[in-house]
């Protein structure tokens, strides 16, 4: 017992190794090196970026904000509260912070983080000099980086632009209700996984204001939300009212805010009069049945689907007086079964071991076969209808509030970012928001932030095994799968010798006991040959010769009796510790005579061969 408990010891402290050392290329030196800084010699060399007020209408790096996490310096936290949410989550009381990523990629690179999850979060800033921007003829640009460093389940992180206005000027009141004109960015619950571009369209005859929901991307963008990488996110909206949405460089979106939207921006020119009835009289029946038509005498409805086969008979050897379930007899009532309450109990039912081996046991039935004669149920045919007078529909109508905007472009002016989100994930880090009418001003900022660190994980990519990660999206299950991968041979020579140590271990108890067993068929042999003079008895001394000769050839002879005898002598060790000492001490005799005969045998075998 203890000698397996070795070997299980030493196999689990060798899986243990093998998993360490499977995992030791990702883990590094630290907790996990996929998410640790660089060196210097593998970083890029990163500059913040220049904020210039002629250029952009907001930039925000949030580097020199770091030093005395100073976020209130730009950014306005909301106090405010939802209106349609209880007292304790109501509150907008997230967590921001100013910080370097989990996973340092630039030196001297901070960013916006929410530290806390399943709260209501908000925080807003002004643009530059208070300098609003005027959708006119300048195309408008919004770009900025997220990196969802604990990935994401269910939340957004999205940015909403906040409309000028009376209800935006009091930035401390931000909340889901404060009005915005575009609200980008990425969102997901569940599988239901969104890249929101959403603009608020103002009705040039009433004034009324709608959503305007882009339709949805072909691509699916699972992978943004699990690989826990910085990605880049653009919006660019022209005069010509086009827009392009673009993720890390690559188009995914594109289209006309006139086509592309639901609700489109345009109401029809016509629609259904709502007070036109559909007549009772009105027959919409293309096809009716024919009334003419009368069901054969031969038809039979009772017919079954499915009937006993005639040409089946019955197996030979079908045991027809055994049942298929019986009463197991090895089941025992429960203790607190109560005969009152729970009816008589009865042993459940289990199937009837003598039925396994059998063709078929209890009642024999002849299997069903389709029924040649089955017709089902009698219907008559179809023909046209004489009377069809097509698919109603309501007459139309002019609509009374159309409306025709060509230039869906011209929306209302932004004099704020903010960012309102709900999140189950914490760690979400926002940085670099540029808004500009300049394209390569957007590109520019992208080229001296996002690509550094681009280039800098595809450095870092080099490695084979950090391609690995990358190609298995940082998937645990993947981690198992190799780590299994890893084990499978180990497993399987660590069990070679295991079974090979048990080997030797039970060889070398059979030589121990017939080691003690023939010292004591020496001691019995020498007290039952010594005679009134106390000589020895010649047995004696056979015996003694032939047990050194024995234990000196173990490797000739002795071995092989051995191995001959580690079956019988196994049986009687297990004989020997279930009786009394009466048969303890006549399973002893037995061994004795059996090991003394084979060190006989083996003492002549020796001799003959020297012979």
């Amino acid at each position: 017992m203890n000698m397996k408990s070795d070997n299980f010891r030493w196999c689990s402290f060798l899986l243990l190794g093998t998993m360490v050392l499977s995992l030791y290329p990702a883990l590094g030196k630290g907790e996990s090196s996929i998410y640790d800084a660089l060196s210097d010699d593998h970083t890029e060399h990163y500059v913040t970026p220049t904020v210039d007020p002629s250029r952009v209408y907001f930039g925000e790096h949030f580097d020199d904000l770091f030093e005395h996490n100073d976020v209130e310096k730009r950014w306005i936290k909301s106090k405010a509260s939802k209106e349609d949410a209880t007292e304790d989550v109501a509150k907008y009381d997230g967590e921001w912070k100013i910080e370097q990523p989990i996973r340092i990629i630039l030196s001297g690179d901070y960013g916006l983080v929410l530290k806390s999850k399943a709260k209501h979060a908000a925080i807003a800033s002004h643009l530059l000099l208070n300098r609003p921007f005027v959708f006119q003829d300048k195309p408008f640009i919004l770009q900025y980086e997220v990196t969802l460093q604990e990935g994401q389940e269910c939340g957004g992180s999205y940015i909403k632009l906040l409309s000028d206005g009376n209800n935006t000027k009091d930035l401390k009141q931000f909340n889901d209700k404060t009005a915005y004109t575009i609200m980008f960015g990425p969102d997901k619950c569940g599988n239901d996984v969104k890249l929101h571009f959403i603009f608020r369209h103002v009705n040039p005859i009433n004034g009324s204001i709608t959503e305007k929901h882009c339709n949805k991307q072909k691509e699916r963008l699972d992978d943004l939300f699990k690989d826990r990488r910085p990605h880049l996110y653009q919006l660019i909206i022209r005069p010509d009212n086009t827009y392009t949405i673009r993720i890390d460089h690559k188009t995914i979106n594109e289209g006309t805010l006139l086509t592309n939207f639901t609700p489109p921006v345009n109401p029809p020119a016509e629609i259904d009069d709502p007070n036109d009835h559909k007549p009772e009289n009105w027959d919409e029946r293309e096809m009716i049945a024919d009334p003419e038509a009368i069901k054969p005498h031969d038809w039979d409805e009772d017919e079954q689907a499915l009937i006993p086969d005639p040409k089946a008979t019955k197996p030979l050897d079908w045991l027809d007086d055994l049942e298929e379930m019986i009463p197991d007899h090895t089941a025992i009532k429960p203790i607190d079964w109560d005969n009152d309450m729970d009816g008589e109990w009865e042993p459940p039912l289990i199937p009837n071991p003598l039925c396994e081996k059998a063709v078929g046991c209890g009642l024999w039935k002849a299997p069903m076969i389709s029924n040649p004669n089955y017709k089902g149920k009698w219907r008559p045919p179809l023909i046209a209808n004489v009377n069809y007078q097509g698919k109603w529909a309501p007459r139309k109508i002019s609509n009374p509030d159309y409306f025709e905007d060509l230039n869906p472009f011209r929306m209302t002016a932004i004099v704020a970012v903010g960012i309102e989100i709900w999140s189950m994930s914490n760690e979400i880090l926002f940085d670099n928001i540029v808004i500009t009418d300049d394209e390569s001003v957007a590109n520019e900022w992208a080229s001296q932030t996002f690509d550094l660190k681009l280039k800098t994980l595809d450095r870092q990519a080099q490695s084979f095994w950090e391609r690995a990660l990358r190609y298995m999206n940082y998937k645990p299950a993947y981690w198992g799968a190799y780590f299994v991968y890893c084990s499978i041979p180990l497993i399987a020579y660590v069990w070679f010798l295991w079974t090979r140590r048990d080997k030797k271990s039970d060889a070398k108890a059979v030589s121990g006991l017939m080691k003690k067993t023939d010292d004591y068929t020496a001691t019995y042999d020498q007290n039952a040959a010594t005679g009134m003079g106390g000589e020895r008895s010649k047995k004696y001394d056979l015996n003694a010769t032939t047990n050194q000769d024995y234990e000196s050839n173990d490797d000739e002879e002795g071995e092989s009796n051995a191995d001959e005898g580690v079956d019988n002598v196994l049986e009687l060790q297990e004989k020997i510790s279930g009786e009394d000492e009466r048969e303890t001490k006549k399973c002893n005799d037995i061994v004795t005579d059996s090991k003394t005969d084979e060190a006989e045998e083996g003492l002549k075998k020796r001799k003959a061969r020297k012979d």
